[in-house]
């Protein structure tokens, strides 16, 4: 933790310097955490909040709070990190994957990944992947008592602007149940109707309440607002029922994180076989 390299990269200027980032390491190899951790001293702007070993360590430090960015090796023991990515709550940390091999990229982007960084990880490349963390975060914050013409016009109308090839429309976040990932489409089920946009489920995320929205599956979100019933499957997972009738599925690590929210304790309520 306390090499420097001799010739520091710049700093980075998105954000002032009294508003590091905060950095949680995840990586199985203790080798690669370490020369993660060492890369980043060279970054004033950046703090390690901490270090994990697997996916499950990493949800567990995302709860706890305190994490801006995770910089996540794709291949953990038990819950992978495209798993982990997955699962991180509306709203949470940004995400720069870390993986030894390129063919990942479109998949990491479809996860909702700000970036990824191929191993051996370089300085100058986590540099730029951290830039783009922090242009991400300045747009989500602009100065008090300001805003972007979209917030202004957002915080009146109270609306979702979902495009669609019909056009533009105007959504209510509550009447939203829950949106599907479907041959590379996603589609937003409300109380008035179904519409197939270019939005990515992540972009969704970032637009839509952090309060009630979940990721339950890699290809799905889902509003808990609406569900009526949560049906095990051998899975280990559930089949969450909405008030008009669909069902979405949520992953077997998803329906721990629900059942800890809910405050339900194992039992009739757990997954079978587990």
């Amino acid at each position: 933790m306390g090499w420097f390299p001799a010739d520091p990269p710049p700093r980075l200027h998105s954000l002032p310097v009294n508003t590091p980032l905060r950095v949680l390491i995840a990586d199985d190899e203790l080798v690669a955490r370490k020369r993660l951790a060492r890369l980043l001293t060279a970054f004033p702007e950046v703090t390690v909040c901490g270090e994990a070993a697997d996916g499950e360590a990493v949800l567990e430090a995302v709860r706890a709070g305190g994490v801006d960015v995770v910089l996540l090796d794709i291949h953990m023991p038990g819950l992978s990190g495209m798993d982990a990515l997955a699962l991180l709550p509306t709203g949470g940390p940004h995400v720069i994957l870390v993986t030894a091999h390129a063919d990942h990229a479109v998949e990491a982007f479809e996860h909702g990944a700000v970036d990824y960084v191929l191993k051996p990880v370089e300085a100058s490349r986590l540099q730029k992947a951290l830039e783009r963390v922090r242009i991400r975060l300045a747009a989500r914050s602009p100065e008090p008592g300001k805003g972007s013409a979209t917030e202004q016009l957002a915080r009146p109308l109270a609306r979702l602007p979902i495009p669609t090839r019909q056009g533009i429309v105007l959504v209510d976040p509550e009447t939203i149940s829950h949106a599907t990932l479907e041959d590379e489409l996603v589609t937003v089920f409300t109380s008035q109707g179904d519409y197939l946009t270019d939005f990515t489920l992540q972009e969704l995320v970032d637009r839509l309440p952090t309060e009630g929205f979940y990721r339950v599956h890699r290809r799905a979100l889902l509003n808990l607002a609406h569900v009526t019933r949560l049906e095990p499957l051998e899975t280990g997972g559930y089949l969450a029922r909405t008030a008009r009738g669909h069902t979405v599925e949520v992953s077997r690590q998803s329906a721990r994180e629900l059942r800890r929210m809910l405050g339900l304790r194992r039992g009739t309520e757990d997954e079978p076989g587990a």
